[in-house]
C-alpha cells in the first residue's frame, strides 16, 4: 500500500452490516458520480435479484462503451473502491473497469457532518465521530462483499484541520478495518480535475474547476491552450487534463464553516453580502498573484463546479420534483440563471428551503453559504457559463487506480501521488 491506496483485504471483518441505515444517506442513482447532498430521497429498494442495498444497476461511466453484466461464462473484472470522507459527507463508489471507463456496481452516500464545530473547537466531536463510524461500517461491508482488489480511501479538510483527526482515523481503522489517509489539498485538487475532466469544454481557452466542500473549497484554473489532445474520453486522457493546470488554491472555507461563522438558517441579504465579502477577501491574494482577470479577458472561459452547491442550484433551476442525476450532471447554466436561483433562495424562509425537493432538511442551512462562495468566484472572474458535474473525487480516485494498474494504456507509467 502506498499513500491513500490500499490493496485487497483492507475492509476488515464487517460482513454482518449489509444494509444502508437512515440519517441522510441514499443509494446513488447515477453513473460514476456522487449523489448531490441535496438529493436525499427514499426510493423503494430494488428486487432481490438486483444490486444489494438499493444500489443502482451497473452502468458504464460516460465515455465508456456499454458492456453487459458479466455472465456465468465470463468472469467479472476486479472491483475497485473509492472513499471520500469529507467534512459533510461520507461517499463510496465500487466499480469495475469497462472498455473505456468503469462501471459502478455499488455506491453509498450519507451526510455525517464530521466537521461540525471544528472551525470553533478545533476538534472532531464525539457525536460526529459516532455518526461517521456507523457510515464507515456500511462502506467496509460493501468493500468486503465485492472483494475489492484495490482501493483509494481519503479524508479531507475536517481531518486535516482537527487536532484529533489522525486519532479518529486510527480509531476508524480499528473499528472498520479501513485505512483512510488524509490527503493534501493539492492532491484533492488534482483528483477533482481528473474526476470531472470529461465535462471540460476543451474548445475554451480557460476553465475554472472548483469543488465547494464542507470545510474547504478547491479552485483549479486550467489553461486549455496547453492540451495535448482535442478531447478527453479515455481514462488515461482524463488524467492528462492535469497537465493543463495553470494554478490552484484551497480556501479554508466551505459551506459548513461559513454557515457556522455567519449563520445558515436565517440569512438575509446583508448577511449574504458579508459572506461574499469574506470569501472574496480569501480569493484576492490568489488573484493578485496569478492575475486571471486579465488573462481570461481576451478568450473564452467557463466554470465547472463539482460540488453539492452547484448540483443543488441546477436541480432548483430545472424545477425538478426530485433530484435526477441524469438531468443535472453535465448540464450548462447561464451565470444569470445561477444568480436568479440564489435570489429566490435568499427570499425564501428556512422552512421553504427545507420543502424544496432538491435541498431538503439536510442542506437547508448550508445552501446559501455555498451560493455565497460561488458568487464570490463569479464576481472575481466574470464568465458566461457554468457546467455542473455530479462527479468528483471518487471518480478521480478510481481513474487513477485503474490507470496505474495498467488497466488502460497510457504514456504515464509512474503513479501520480505515490508516497
Amino acid at each position: 500500500m502506498e499513500g491513500w491506496k490500499q490493496q485487497a483485504g483492507a475492509a476488515g471483518p464487517l460482513a454482518a452490516e449489509r444494509g444502508c441505515g437512515s440519517g441522510g444517506e441514499a443509494a446513488l442513482p447515477g453513473v460514476g458520480a456522487s449523489l448531490a447532498p441535496a438529493a436525499i430521497t427514499t426510493e423503494a429498494p430494488f428486487p432481490a435479484t438486483g444490486p444489494a442495498n438499493g444500489a443502482s444497476p451497473p452502468r458504464a461511466v460516460e465515455g465508456a462503451a456499454t458492456e453487459s453484466i458479466p455472465t456465468e461464462q465470463a468472469a467479472p473484472r476486479p472491483a475497485y473502491a473509492a472513499l471520500d470522507l469529507g467534512t459533510n459527507n461520507c461517499r463510496l463508489l465500487v466499480a469495475r473497469p469497462s472498455r473505456r471507463g468503469f462501471k459502478v456496481i455499488d455506491a453509498f452516500s450519507r451526510i455525517i457532518r464530521l466537521g461540525e464545530g471544528v472551525s470553533m473547537s478545533g476538534q472532531l466531536s464525539e457525536p460526529a465521530i459516532e455518526r461517521t463510524l456507523e457510515a464507515l461500517k456500511v462502506c467496509a461491508a460493501k468493500i468486503e462483499r465485492h472483494r475489492v482488489v484495490r482501493s483509494g480511501l481519503i479524508a479531507t479538510e475536517a481531518c486535516r484541520r482537527a487536532a484529533n483527526g489522525q486519532e479518529f482515523l486510527e480509531r476508524a481503522r480499528t473499528a472498520t478495518g479501513l485505512d483512510i489517509k488524509i490527503v493534501s489539498r493539492e492532491t484533492e485538487a488534482k483528483l477533482a480535475v481528473c474526476g470531472c475532466a470529461s465535462l471540460i469544454d476543451f474548445g475554451c481557452d480557460f476553465a475554472l474547476v472548483f469543488d465547494i466542500g464542507g470545510g474547504s473549497s478547491e479552485l483549479i484554473w486550467l489553461d486549455l491552450r496547453q492540451r495535448r489532445h482535442g478531447s478527453r474520453h479515455s481514462l488515461p486522457e482524463r488524467l492528462e487534463a492535469q497537465a493543463c493546470i495553470a494554478a490552484w488554491t484551497s480556501l479554508p472555507v466551505g459551506v459548513v464553516t461559513l454557515a457556522e461563522r455567519f449563520g445558515g438558517r436565517f440569512v438575509d441579504r446583508g448577511t449574504f453580502a458579508g459572506m461574499v465579502e469574506h470569501v472574496s477577501s480569501l480569493l484576492e491574494p490568489f488573484e493578485k498573484e496569478h492575475r486571471f482577470q486579465s488573462r481570461i479577458g481576451g478568450g473564452t472561459t467557463h466554470m465547472l463546479g463539482t460540488s453539492g452547491t452547484v448540483t443543488t442550484l441546477a436541480g432548483v433551476h430545472l424545477g425538478l420534483p426530485r433530484y435526477e442525476r441524469s438531468r443535472v450532471d453535465g448540464c450548462w447554466l447561464e451565470i444569470g440563471d445561477v444568480r436568479t436561483v440564489t435570489a429566490k433562495l435568499l427570499d425564501a424562509s428556512y422552512e421553504q428551503r427545507v420543502a424544496q425537493p432538491c435541498i431538503g432538511k439536510e442542506r437547508a442551512d448550508l445552501v446559501l453559504a455555498g451560493c455565497a462562495i460561488l458568487e464570490a468566484m463569479m464576481s472575481m472572474w466574470p464568465c458566461q457559463r457554468l457546467r455542473v458535474a455530479d462527479r468528483g473525487l471518487r471518480e478521480g480516485i478510481l481513474t487513477t487506480l485503474m490507470v496505474e494498474d495498467g488497466v488502460y494504456r497510457t504514456e504515464r507509467r509512474s503513479g501520480y501521488w505515490r508516497r
